[in-house]
């Protein structure tokens, strides 16, 4: 019996199906295949919660250090891409700035001051699409003050970031990647060593480059700002989406601003940003009722996870009082949680209570309905609100 055959569900499972409403077919396949072969992606696809946790644990057995990984293709070796003793190179010189109490004390401030500049721009007009107009423009802003690169504003790290993020998603799709990535990428390296020569920069880049090689900090700053952008800009537009589609749950937010959290932590269970992460596979290994081979892709399904309804009873409705709800996995597991998980999670607390706060009776526009949508990275492509004007 041919391994497609061991694994029907997984056979019939469409990646268009997973980019387009994932849910109903990952709770399938996590009931019936939580380790399940999908030809369409050449890999195995991980479901269940505990057996996620299982691969994202163990870094000796499920690495990220592969020359399939695609974001290495495109800016080289960085946290993301390396397991063991070198990983913890790579990842230890960004490690203090994105702790708890040094996120509020270095960027809440700045937070709360781009909000405030952001929505004082879009109040008089009673209406935006907030994805493009608030979510992302927050994001980029953020990354840029965090990273500190020189003579870099926020169009050049908007620039840089969306040529590197398509030549990372061509690469993932089986294509060529064209040459406007590697120019981004060049741009941002050169960005980064005149912001390294620069000893009297308070960058997080300056510390970092005395540990790490001049590219190894590059490669590093443009992990960053990928998921600085990409994960925050999905958070906001997620969790207002998820807000705004259920009245009741939002009179409690509006309420008592302290559920806020317990908001945030429910939307990123129920649609993390980036809804799998990838390993593979360094040995022959049994996971669940699989059999993994040496070498295989192992997708790890964040979604899928965190609806498994052995840990989140009821797992698709949205509860802001849920208790568990921080059991989620959208910053991932192991070594590779995501570094700047607080500072994501900061930013998008702020930029949610000044919303609710400035643009009374904030609903969707009925006219223009939305859903996240995406294999990999999952968001609104748009988000049109409207809120009530000045009396």
């Amino acid at each position: 019996m041919s391994v497609v055959d061991s694994f029907p569900l997984g056979a019939a499972t469409t990646l268009a199906e997973l980019a387009r409403d994932p849910h109903p077919r990952l709770a399938l396949l996590r009931a019936h295949e939580p380790v399940s072969w999908l030809p369409e992606l050449g890999g195995w696809l991980v479901t269940r919660r505990d057996l996620a946790l299982q691969v994202m644990r163990d870094a000796a057995t499920f690495t990220v250090d592969d020359p399939r990984f695609s974001t290495a293709q495109v800016v080289g070796p960085s946290m993301l891409s390396l397991d063991g003793e070198q990983h913890t190179r790579h990842r230890e010189p960004f490690n203090a700035p994105f702790r708890p109490r040094q996120v509020r004390d270095g960027f809440a401030s700045f937070i709360e001051q781009e909000t405030g500049r952001l929505i004082t721009a879009l109040q008089p007009a009673g209406a935006a699409e907030l994805r493009r107009a608030f979510a992302g423009p927050l994001a980029v802003a953020v990354v840029t003050e965090a990273l500190g690169l020189a003579g870099a504003g926020t169009d050049t790290v908007l620039s840089w970031y969306d040529s590197i993020v398509q030549s990372v998603s061509d690469i993932t799709a089986g294509h060529e990647a064209g040459p406007a990535g590697a120019a981004a990428y060049a741009e941002l390296r050169a960005a980064v060593e005149s912001t390294v020569a620069d000893r009297g920069s308070s960058s997080l880049l300056v510390s970092a480059a005395g540990r790490l090689a001049p590219s190894e900090v590059a490669s590093n700053a443009a992990v960053l700002m990928f998921g600085g952008i990409e994960t925050t800009e999905a958070m906001i537009t997620n969790a207002l989406l998820h807000l705004l589609r259920h009245p009741d749950q939002l009179a409690l937010v509006r309420g008592d601003f302290e559920l806020l959290d317990g908001a945030i932590e429910e939307s990123l269970r129920l649609e993390p940003g980036a809804a799998v992460v990838d390993r593979y596979a360094v040995c022959d290994i049994a996971l669940g009722a699989a059999t993994i081979r040496r070498g295989d892709l192992v997708t790890v399904s964040l979604a899928g996870a965190n609806r498994d309804p052995s840990v989140f009873p009821d797992p698709d409705r949205f509860d802001v009082r849920r208790a568990n709800a921080r059991l989620q996995l959208a910053f991932a597991h192991g070594p590779h949680h995501c570094i700047a998980a607080h500072l994501a999670r900061l930013e998008t607390r702020i930029a949610l209570q000044r919303l609710l706060e400035r643009l009374p009776a904030l609903r969707l526009d009925p006219d223009r309905p939305t859903a996240p949508y995406g294999l990999v990275f999952r968001k609104p492509p748009a988000l049109h609100v409207s809120w009530d004007g000045p009396r």
